[in-house]
């Protein structure tokens, strides 16, 4: 039998090696400086843009969220230079100046508004208690569910009661539960007071870390004790309330143990 021919083992050898390979295309130094003149000149237009046109400039600041500031006092606070590149208007900064200047400012969000614009969405503190300040012909301090004393005011909001502290001034009890400790506390019961009775609260009184009472509306008081267990309180006191419409005084100091008295 004949071996293979000349041409047969040619092809054989061509299949073996496989593909015949293409030359390796080195970049011209040419192509690659123009490929880097051309990103170069792309980031130098985009900074252009962003920082040196007169596109991308702050022309408005918009304010929601208000209800007892204006906007005008937000946009006034914010201090945001109209003109300026948009990319350039320092959020962080915005923000800590609304809050050194208004403290009735709860939380604010700083936004841009491309192309012109810098948004500002502000959440007002809501008062839960309010302090009388008799040193400041008459005004009124307004207390937060933070504890935190945010602004003085002339009239007492309504529906808000006020926070009496009639606290022992002595150095032993002042270490032992600070002022600003009570205030919390008084915080927290108000914040634990169902509806109904909060609205017919006129006055929480703290005498001590676990003495605190409520004036309720037509002369009825509460004993609530500590700010411990407040919802099992709230609970017991809406239960006393009904059960005994015509009592005055209401203790709720120990939730399992409630107890009414008067008529």
């Amino acid at each position: 039998m004949a071996g293979p021919t000349t041409a047969e083992r040619g092809e054989r050898q061509k299949l073996e090696s496989g593909p015949p390979r293409l030359p390796r295309l080195r970049p011209r130094p040419r192509t690659f400086i123009i490929l880097l003149c051309a990103v170069v000149l792309a980031g130098a237009g985009s900074v252009w843009v962003l920082y040196g046109s007169p596109w991308l400039r702050v022309e408005r600041v918009s304010v929601s969220g208000t209800r007892v500031l204006t906007e005008g006092q937000v946009s006034e606070a914010a201090d945001v230079s109209l003109g300026s590149p948009l990319i350039s208007v320092g959020i962080d900064e915005i923000e800590a100046r609304l809050r050194q200047k208004l403290p009735r400012i709860d939380s604010v969000d700083v936004v841009r508004s491309w192309p012109h614009g810098i948004g500002l969405k502000v959440t007002e503190r809501t008062p839960v208690l309010i302090v009388e300040n008799s040193g400041n012909g008459g005004k009124y301090v307004e207390v937060d569910a933070k504890g935190v004393r945010f602004a003085t005011v002339s009239d007492a909001p309504t529906g808000v009661p006020v926070l009496e502290l009639a606290v022992s001034r002595s150095a032993a009890a002042l270490r032992r539960f600070p002022e600003a400790r009570l205030v919390r506390e008084a915080v927290r019961v108000a914040g634990d007071l169902p509806a109904a009775v909060a609205r017919d609260t006129g006055t929480v009184k703290v005498r001590s870390y676990d003495s605190i009472s409520l004036e309720l509306s037509g002369g009825r008081t509460v004993m609530w004790g500590s700010g411990e267990k407040g919802r099992a309180k709230a609970r017991t006191l809406t239960a006393l309330l009904k059960a005994s419409p015509g009592a005055r005084n209401f203790d709720v100091s120990v939730p399992t143990a409630p107890a009414s008295s008067g008529s």
